[in-house]
């Protein structure tokens, strides 16, 4: 991803044209989930930049300048959200991130995801699952596809069968997470959100995981950034509900 990361960060990395984030948004969107806000960091601007203007960036318009000024939209439409975004610094961790949003997010349960991170998920389900559960957090987690195909053979190097791409055996987290406002107590600057937070709810017995085993894809390598945008070209984007 380096020659498209060192102009934006990752989350702007465009799939058929509109950045991953936007993607993202438009899946919570779509399920009633407007108000959102972004944790920025590396080349934060960017981020500023395009939802100062985001409809400048979709939408036709005819601008009259002067001490007048007006703007007339002439195709698209506006996206209903609410965005906050707060630049957390270029070396802060995740935990320390979200602790910085404590005064923005206040005192009610909220979502939580990874920026780059794509997937055909029912929030409504989730949300059901976190409040059956009574706990701080729930985390979504799901068994992956192995990147590599599968040879099977005997104890005499004999083949038996080739698996094209497997599912893993083992869960991994792949965020889409909800919180109650609780989660700031177990936040801590300077830590990651997986190696403090979620161990110490793990460990006090306050985190459930929500098992999910349709499509997700997180876009962390130019192999899978062609890959999402070859979905999205064939209209066979899995995460595209709107």
């Amino acid at each position: 991803m380096r020659e498209e990361t060192d102009l934006k960060p990752k989350p702007m990395v465009e799939i058929g044209g509109m950045p991953v984030l936007w993607h993202l948004m438009k899946i919570y969107s779509h399920q009633g989930i407007k108000d959102f806000v972004i944790l920025s960091g590396y080349k934060s601007e960017v981020i500023k930049s395009y939802f100062a203007n985001l409809n400048l960036h979709s939408r036709d318009f005819t601008i009259t300048t002067g001490e007048n000024s007006s703007i007339e939209y002439l195709s698209g439409h506006s996206e209903d959200w609410r965005v906050t975004v707060l630049d957390t610094g270029m070396e802060t961790l995740t935990g320390e991130r979200l602790l910085r949003a404590k005064e923005v997010i206040g005192n009610q349960a909220f979502h939580c995801t990874y920026g780059d991170g794509l997937a055909q998920i029912d929030l409504a389900l989730l949300e059901k699952a976190h409040r059956d559960s009574g706990k701080v957090a729930t985390m979504t987690v799901t068994k992956p596809s192995n990147r590599y195909g599968v040879v099977e053979f005997d104890s005499q190097g004999l083949v038996l069968a080739f698996r094209e791409k497997p599912k893993m055996e083992d869960w991994i987290n792949m965020g889409f997470f909800v919180f109650e406002p609780q989660v700031f107590n177990h936040l801590k600057r300077g830590e990651m959100l997986e190696d403090g937070a979620l161990h110490r709810l793990a460990g006090a017995g306050e985190m459930k995981v929500n098992p999910f085993s349709g499509f997700w894809e997180p876009m962390d390598t130019f192999r899978e950034y062609k890959m999402l945008n070859g979905l999205w070209d064939a209209g066979e984007a899995p995460w595209k509900i709107w």
